[in-house]
């Protein structure tokens, strides 16, 4: 599978790494004496390959996504345009999702990784111990009714238990998850701040303050609601919490 030679040549390159001090990289062609410089070549050049794949392995099996969805929606619902910005909204969800996947990537430091770069475990189990904590993370936060969408479309008979389940049919059935919990999430906060937008317009209207965008009166109002309440403090509680 595409997916376990990717992550068997990021596992074997880290103890190479790990081995050697300080590894050199040679660019220049010359005729390969022993098979190990030859594997050692090409597992730096998956690891080149992987990091271009890193963004999207970052969507598809961790919280960033939910996350990402959630703060825009949030800044929508206040009528804010560029405040807070896209680059600090992309690094506090980057941030969180560190936070969060943090006891995951340790159980798969010391379950899979640690042990195969002491040689104490071959590589397939290795592979299995490694992607074993994200791929519960992922189980548990996606509805059945999305997997098994997926298992159909693809003609797979259904899985009798969770190490059954393929990644490869995990992965989208994760997003479209995540997707669905982010819009819900969003619903739930657009909900006050569009009360306060009609309780606003509502008594322009009823002054006779046609010309006054309601927009002028209703953003200070969300902004003190939102710091009265301690708003970001909730959402980020709630959100960390949210992930089963």
């Amino acid at each position: 599978m595409p997916l376990n030679i990717i992550l068997f040549t990021l596992l074997s390159s880290i103890s190479l790494f790990a081995a050697d001090a300080a590894p050199l990289i040679n660019l220049s062609i010359a005729q390969v004496e022993q098979p190990e410089q030859f594997v050692k070549t090409i597992n730096i050049a998956i690891i080149l390959a992987l990091f271009v794949l890193a963004p999207s392995l970052l969507l598809m099996a961790t919280s960033f996504t939910r996350l990402l969805i959630v703060f825009g929606l949030l800044r929508q619902a206040m009528g804010l345009q560029q405040s807070p910005p896209n680059q600090v909204i992309v690094s506090l969800s980057l941030i969180l999702t560190f936070f969060i996947m943090q006891p995951y990537a340790d159980v798969a430091w010391n379950q899979g990784i640690k042990p195969y770069m002491e040689k104490t475990i071959p590589y397939d189990i290795a592979i299995e111990k490694s992607i074993g904590p994200f791929k519960g993370f992922m189980v548990k936060n996606t509805r059945e009714k999305d997997l098994a969408l997926f298992y159909r479309i693809s003609g797979k008979p259904n899985p009798k238990n969770i190490e059954d389940i393929s990644i490869v049919t995990l992965m989208p059935a994760f997003i479209i998850s995540e997707l669905r919990t982010a819009f819900e999430i969003g619903f739930l906060i657009f909900l006050p701040f569009l009360v306060i937008d009609i309780i606003v317009a509502s008594i322009l209207m009823s002054l006779g303050m046609m010309m006054l965008p309601p927009v002028m009166i209703s953003l200070p109002i969300k902004l003190v609601f939102f710091i009265i309440i301690d708003g970001w403090h909730v959402i980020i509680g709630n959100l960390a919490q949210s992930f089963k």
